[in-house]
């Protein structure tokens, strides 16, 4: 069985609630000022980012810093080339929809942690993060390291940059980003090593999803990009949540 959670028990209530605002204004003060964000993402960002660290620690903190990096990074590689195809991210970062759309099923489920103490929940957290982290670098690295992509449904070939399309190069950079989640997860006790790859396997199942998706209702105009984002992220959680039960010394 898992020991508690530390992370839950570091401070007092208020004591965490005062650091959790603190850093959280640090963090959306540095994400706006990187232009990883928008006002209104640095908002919305801000909003998650508070709710994680006073939900599930500092640990949660710094999956959702790890998160920023790597999507910011990869955002940024090859921005000219994706400027000129129409693929680049607004230079002033993203808005708030398209944050929540990726973030706001991870900072639920550290609310539900926090006020349930099941792990599962921080579990469920953990692979939404996943699933963000592998989606975006995914795409993005797809992006930038080739002009095609395959779509995932007939696997044509189709331009960088369409819903629905993959790439194996942007899977495995995603697929990365998700270990790198999960581990630091682990890293700081939110995880034990063993249980890493539940969040793992759901986050990139929650890209899958999110690629078929894309290739469906996405592209049929059914849905937008930022609905896309959203369930795949709660697709992935509840796919955790599914490990979890059936690894029972999650709970």
């Amino acid at each position: 069985m898992l020991t508690p959670f530390p992370g839950h028990y570091w401070a007092s209530s208020s004591e965490r609630l005062a650091i959790a605002a603190a850093v959280t204004l640090g963090f959306a003060v540095l994400a706006r000022a990187l232009r990883g964000v928008n006002p209104s993402g640095a908002l919305a960002g801000g909003l998650a980012c508070f709710l994680l660290f006073a939900g599930a620690g500092p640990t949660a903190f710094a999956t959702l810093a790890a998160l920023f990096v790597m999507t910011w990074v990869s955002t940024r590689l090859g921005y000219r080339r994706k400027l000129a195809l129409g693929l680049a991210e607004q230079r002033e970062g993203r808005n708030a929809w398209q944050v929540l759309a990726n973030l706001a099923v991870g900072a639920l489920g550290a609310v539900l942690f926090s006020a349930t103490g099941n792990r599962v929940w921080l579990v469920a957290a953990l692979a939404a993060l996943a699933e963000a982290a592998t989606d975006t670098v995914a795409s993005e690295i797809g992006q930038y390291r080739g002009p095609e992509a395959r779509l995932i449904t007939t696997w044509e070939r189709v331009p960088a940059g369409t819903d629905g399309g993959i790439t194996i190069l942007g899977s495995i950079a995603g697929l990365a980003a998700g270990v790198a989640i999960a581990a630091v997860a682990a890293l700081g006790g939110m995880l034990l090593p063993a249980h890493l790859w539940i969040p793992v396997a759901a986050g990139f199942a929650g890209m899958l999803i999110d690629s078929i998706l894309g290739a469906t209702l996405q592209r049929r105009g059914w849905i937008g990009n930022q609905t896309v984002n959203f369930f795949s992220t709660l697709a992935a959680a509840a796919l955790a949540c599914a490990l979890s039960v059936l690894t029972r010394d999650v709970l």
